[in-house]
């Protein structure tokens, strides 16, 4: 019996990388449901993350973070995008590992900073230098989700459509190549 395109994708990547508009378009490709864990935590909350990391603080927020999560992660033919910072916590790397198929978007500082740079929705950005801050964030997290991902897949200067393209080759590949 030959494997199927993995139950669950799970995207990981910076701020910007482009995680929600590659998630909603994989998801509709392959006849899944889209989450983004950021927008899940609003809706729960009725609030803002930024306003969630003034009132709770950034530990606070990641609490929040791991148990979404856990909760999507068990879900059956999901695609997820994941916040930026989920990738921090080991726990939130093993549930990614041991639930689904994880494909790092990754995106250089210059185009992050580019799609980033006036987004008020951002609280790690804020008041602060944002191409520093995002190439401090980027040197971080970098090996936690290169340590992470099952693929990975730059999303720079390419269009969407070449991403998605990538992707489900990459996961048609893997299809084919489990078969007996």
């Amino acid at each position: 019996m030959g494997a199927q395109i993995p139950n669950n994708i799970f995207l990981i990547g910076l701020m910007g990388a482009g995680k929600t508009t590659v998630g909603k378009l994989i998801a509709k490709s392959l006849g899944k449901t889209f989450y983004d864990t950021d927008h899940v935590i609003e809706q729960r909350t009725g609030v803002k993350i930024p306003t969630i990391f003034e009132l709770e603080g950034e530990e606070g927020f990641r609490k929040r973070e791991t148990s979404t999560l856990e909760e999507f992660a068990q879900q059956d033919n999901v695609v997820l995008a994941t916040g930026g910072g989920a990738i921090i916590a080991p726990e939130n790397r093993a549930i990614l590992k041991q639930y689904g198929y994880v494909i790092y978007l990754r995106a250089n500082v210059n185009e992050l900073y580019l799609r980033t740079r006036n987004d008020k929705n951002r609280p790690l950005l804020q008041n602060v230098d944002v191409k520093a801050k995002l190439e401090q964030l980027f040197h971080a997290r970098n090996p936690l989700y290169t340590e992470t991902a099952n693929l990975i897949v730059d999303t720079g200067h390419q269009p969407v459509a070449v991403i998605i393209q990538k992707i489900e080759n990459a996961l048609h590949a893997l299809e084919s190549s489990c078969k007996p």
